[in-house]
Formats: C-alpha cells, structure tokens, sequence
C-alpha cells in the first residue's frame, strides 16, 4: 500500500488528538512458539493501520504540532551480525525514509525519551488492557513525569481510548483498502473452487486444506486469515473445528471456512458441498434453505438499512425453512418469536471485516444498531447444522452442517459481493466438481 495512505491515517488522526495531546500505538509483542522458536511475527493492526511497519519491537508515537516533528518511530536498529541472523531491519534511517516518520529513535530508548515527550501534555490517546507490559511501562513513565510536579512540569490529566477513534476509522475502507480486500476475495474464491475441484472421498480433511493454502500463496498470499476450518460429515456442525484430520467419506458434506489474508487484510468464505460431488435430497434441502437466507440478508446489505437486518431476514427464511423440512411445527412467526431455529442456527449472520477477520467497528451507536455506510465491509454466513445431539432429529437428516459465507462491500448504490467468484448454487458446485472429475 502506498506510503501515502498512512500518512492520511495519521494525519486525521492528530486532526482528532489536536495540539496538547499525544497519541501512542505500540505493536504486538512476539509470542513464543516452543523454546527458542517463535510464531510468525505479525504487527498489531491498530499499529500497521497508522505506519505501515512490519517489524516487531516498536512504537509509534504521534505528537500534533511539535516542531521537530509530529510522527515519531521507535524501532530496532540496524545490526549487521542481528541481520545476518534473522533479516534485514529497516532500521532508523529506513523507518523515516520508507515509511514517512518525521524522526526515529531506537526501540531501546523508550524509557529514556518517552517520558519527555509526556511533559506537559494535557491529553494521552492510548488503549489501555491490551498489551499489560505496556501498559506497566506507560503508567510508570507517567509517575516519573508527575513527580516533576515543583519542577513546574506536570503529565497528561487526560487519558482517551485510541482505540475508540481508530477503529471508528479502520470501519470505513478506503479506495486502497477496497482494492486489496478485493484482491484477497479473488485469491480465497479461486482457492475454494481449487478445493471442490480437489475433492474425493478417502483424502483426509488436511489434504484439502494443504490445497486451500497452496491455492493461498501461489497468489501472493502469505498466510490464512485465521485457521482454516475444514469439516467433513460430522465435524460440519462443529462452529469452529479446526483439527482437519479426518478421513473425507462418500456421501458426507464438507464444510470449509477459509480466507486468505493479503497485505494484512482479511477475507472470509464459507462454501460446503458434498465429498462425491453430488447432493443427496436431503442435503440439498437444507442447503437450498441456507443459500436463500443467505440471499435474502445480502440484499439488506445497503445503505439506509441498519446492521442487524440480514440477520433478521435470515432468521425468517431459516424458521420457514425449518418448518418445511418438519423440524419445526406451528405457525413461523410463533417458531421465530420463540426462537426455535437456535438447536439449529446458533449465530449471528455477519461480522466487519477488515485487517482483522472479527474486524473492529462498534454494531451499536448508542442503542440503536449502526445503519450501513459506504465503505464498510461485512459478512453474511447463516447457516443450519444438524447435529445427531439435537434431540428427536430423524436419522436422515445427521450430520448435515451447512454454512455459507460472502464478503460483502456496502457501496453507495448498495452492496457488491467481493467474493463472487466461489461457486455457490448447487448447480455451479456440482458442475465444477464433475467437470472436474472428468478431467
């Protein structure tokens, strides 16, 4: 992403902490794997969101009118023999050079300059709870500035929620957020299609995700957005099962909730078909139910509606459904009241998306759900999952667990479905899986 669309974040964001305040955004820590091993370093959004910086061991700082400079990055130096070790660092020249600081300072020196730049300021935009070491640290520093108190100097009586007015930012994607997410929507679609295309009884539910994430990277994606649940007949009404060691049967569904993440930013797909590439009456009832809930809360997905009607017109098309299939009985608007879809949707029909897959962005603006904006992105995934623990289930119809997940954009005219290019009707899914058969 261009290096000028940081430098608009920041920008709007010191336009909101203002002169006297101060703004400080640590990235993640690194977690350790097993001894001397770590996981996959990947920087904390709210930081990347503002700098760009990959790198771990570093803080950004934002200081609205301070004439040496109002972004400041503390990051690790460059260290030849650390280099030759673990990579290449951009070190204190490169994070002013490529990535737009007004100055840069070592990471080791946080406690010796952070507390000056403290001084005197009547406000701190921070996120207090999220990084507790951090947190340790700030308070002290703040201590040792109060205590300078007969020096005539005092600290920040003020202390705002960063994250408060971040993440109200990071709700709306801009142009070059759009591109990118559409971008990671295009490389999951085609990695879906990979995976029916792959599909045959008898391979193990981690042999299709080795092709979901070769489908990934031979892309340009990196890495999964999240773990990538791969489910085949029982394990598709697991919500969030992410073991995928078992064997793939004939005649079973297989759930697969896969996204790749691109430039750190997230997409989210949900597509399930059947292991032989043929549905069974039973199993295309209950996805025909699913697809058109999913249909009918995507076409609420525009502008003027609030957020939480696709779940509410899921939730009818799901009732209705239900009670056609004999699950359920009475009058649906009773059914729906009463809530007796939840043994078998338990929910919610969609989430923001963004450089987190559960993206940030408050549902609610007061008590009032938030109304659909252009520029946001949402989910929408209901699904049905009946699972032989639902009591009085017929037989025919265990182990059928469906779900059915799209990015979408809310646009000015209303919506546009970023991951279209995962097939979805039944037609088009059985199509690609004999077509791919033949081949």
């Amino acid at each position: 992403m261009d290096k000028r669309e940081f430098t608009k974040r920041r920008k709007r964001l010191m336009d909101i902490v203002d002169r006297g305040g101060i703004a400080i955004q640590p990235t993640a820590p690194e977690q350790l794997r097993n001894r001397d091993v770590y996981f996959p370093f990947r920087p904390d959004s709210d930081f990347f969101y503002l700098s760009g910086f990959a790198e771990p061991e570093a803080v950004l700082v934002l200081v609205p009118d301070r004439p040496q400079g109002e972004c400041l990055l503390f990051c690790r130096e460059n260290d030849p023999e650390a280099e030759t070790w673990h990579g290449r660092r951009a070190g204190l020249e490169g994070a002013c050079e490529r990535y737009g600081a007004d100055d840069a300072f070592p990471f080791s020196d946080l406690d010796d300059i952070l507390p000056g730049l403290l001084e005197n300021k009547e406000r701190i935009y921070y996120t207090m709870g999220r990084y507790q070491d951090f947190d340790r640290r700030l308070v002290g520093w703040l201590n040792q500035v109060s205590n300078k108190g007969r020096m005539g100097v005092h600290a920040p009586d003020q202390c705002h929620s960063l994250g408060h007015y971040l993440h109200e930012m990071r709700l709306y994607k801009s142009r070059e957020e759009i591109k990118t997410m559409r971008r990671a929507a295009q490389i999951s679609a085609a990695a879906h299609r990979r995976a029916m295309e792959t599909c045959r009884p008898g391979l193990f539910e981690y042999q299709i995700e080795a092709e979901i994430l070769h489908g990934f990277m031979g892309q340009g994606s990196r890495s999964p957005a999240y773990p990538s649940i791969v489910g085949g007949g029982a394990n598709s009404c697991i919500l969030h099962y992410t073991e995928n060691n078992q064997v793939l049967n004939d005649g079973d569904m297989l759930l697969i909730d896969a996204g790749c993440e691109l430039d750190h930013y997230a997409s989210d797909i949900t597509r399930t078909f059947p292991v032989n590439g043929r549905f069974t009456p039973e199993q295309r009832a209950v996805y025909e139910i699913v697809l058109e809930a999913q249909l009918a809360a995507i076409a609420k997905v525009r502008p003027g509606n609030h957020w939480n009607e696709p779940h509410l017109a899921a939730l009818e098309v799901i009732t209705r459904g239900l009670i056609s299939l004999g699950l359920l009985k009475g009058r649906w608007r009773t059914q729906l009241k009463e809530e007796a879809f939840r043994p078998y949707y338990m929910h919610r029909t969609g989430h923001w998306l963004g450089m987190d897959v559960h993206d940030v962005g408050d549902y609610k603006v007061g008590e009032e759900w938030r109304m659909f904006e252009p520029g946001m992105v949402t989910t929408v995934e209901p699904g049905l999952y009946l699972s032989p623990i639902i009591k009085g289930l017929p037989k025919k119809w265990w182990n059928i667990g469906v779900r059915i997940e799209d990015d979408v954009l809310v646009t000015a005219q209303g919506h546009e479905v970023l991951t279209h290019g995962a097939p979805k009707t039944v037609a088009e899914i059985e199509s690609v899986m004999q077509l791919a058969r033949v081949a």
